[in-house]
């Protein structure tokens, strides 16, 4: 199936980004008119400073008060053309008393950041002064407010995604124990019919051949159901000794696989290997495990499982020399329907995920894997 180009999940990331991109420009704009109007400002509290020292009329005294009196907010520092500091305005007076490279760092930092003020005296061309300003709160503020506004809007993102990836992966899991569950419940009545006509074969003195190849397919059908219901709720973990349970599963799937097909099981001098354990549940991991590898190896090749253990863990690596799997599939081959068998669901390795990660705790993952050599997925699991 085709998915559409365009939904409306598309949509909504369009219209929050033309947001977002549209404040950032408006804020932008903002504080640039905001930057003029404050050097403006500073501009004509200069020219108000020096026309109330030189104008001996006094006519313009009020204006000129008004405009000084009025500076409530621009920082302003004064220097001579000796580059020495002869007054400021606005700035902390607490860090002014207690710090006193304080005007001299505020110095700096209002150089970096606007052009200063020159004013040169009429009468006396040697005498320069400079005055350098900052930016007023209300312009850091516009400057600040859309990376503040960033801030919150990848917030929101990331407790909606993790909301919506919890809800899902809730969902996802109400849907796996449901299925398990009916699917069990589902194999259970034909087994106990099989089962009594089973019991019924062995009274009526049939074929004795064929009545034991049938309860084995009966057990096996039992081991199925078992293991559906096990994972459909939370399994029991048990003490058991996983050397003899990897064995079991090796020398079971060694009867069913091509004569041309080579299995090595490696422990080392390990003997015994006690763990907790869902018997049912971790043989069928160890089964998926082999029969991918089988599939893989298509009828020839060697399947390596090494067994090694560290003081708190172990770890099964299950190696095949088949066709390997590609790099862009790695991370795929756990997920719920990925396969790239002809037949098949894709269900083994998400299944055997869910019982080693959730189940018991533990890590599955792909090791490493190289076209045309082969591929190993490696378990580790705590003692």
């Amino acid at each position: 199936m085709i998915q559409p180009l365009f939904n409306w999940r598309t949509g909504l990331a369009i219209i929050a980004i033309v947001i977002v991109s549209g404040t950032i420009i408006y804020s932008q704009l903002l504080a640039k008119k905001i930057a003029t109007e404050e050097r403006q400002r500073a501009e004509q509290w200069v020219e108000a400073g020096k026309l109330l020292v030189n104008d001996t009329s006094g006519m313009s005294d009020r204006l000129v008060s008004l405009i000084i009196a009025g500076n409530h907010s621009l920082p302003i520092i004064e220097t001579d053309e000796k580059d020495s500091v002869v007054q400021h305005v606005n700035l902390d007076s607490m860090s002014v008393a207690n710090d006193p490279g304080y005007v001299t760092k505020k110095l700096k930092e209002f150089r970096a950041g606007n052009e200063p003020i020159t004013w040169k005296d009429p009468g006396d061309s040697t005498r320069i002064n400079y005055y350098y300003f900052g930016n007023t709160s209300l312009l850091n503020q516009v400057r600040y407010y859309p990376l503040v506004q960033l801030l919150i809007i990848a917030l929101f993102i990331i407790i909606t995604i993790t909301a919506l990836t919890t809800s899902f992966r809730s969902v996802q899991n109400q849907v796996w124990a449901g299925m398990a569950k009916e699917t069990a419940h589902q194999l259970g009545t034909p087994l106990s019919s099989l089962q009594g006509w089973v019991e019924m074969l062995k009274e009526s003195n049939a074929d004795e051949k064929i009545v034991h190849e049938m309860s084995k397919d009966v057990d096996r059908l039992k081991l199925v159901s078992d293991r559906f219901g096990k994972i459909g709720s939370s399994p029991h973990l048990e003490p058991n000794d996983v050397i003899l349970q990897v064995t079991a599963m090796v020398e079971y799937i060694k009867k069913r696989a091509p004569g041309k097909v080579h299995f090595l099981l490696e422990k080392g001098n390990i003997e015994t290997l006690i763990a907790p354990l869902s018997p049912p549940l971790f043989d069928w991991v160890i089964e998926n495990l082999l029969k991918n590898a089988l599939d893989a190896m298509e009828g020839k090749g060697t399947i390596t499982v090494t067994i090694e253990e560290t003081e708190k863990q172990f770890t099964i690596d299950v190696a095949d020399s088949g066709k390997g799997i590609a790099r862009q599939n790695i991370n795929r081959v756990f997920k719920p329907g990925f396969t790239t068998k002809k037949r098949g669901w894709g269900l083994g390795l998400s299944l055997s995920k869910r019982i080693i990660e959730q189940y018991h705790k533990g890590q599955l993952f792909v090791k490493h894997s190289d076209l045309g050599k082969g591929t190993t997925f490696r378990m580790i699991l705590n003692k």
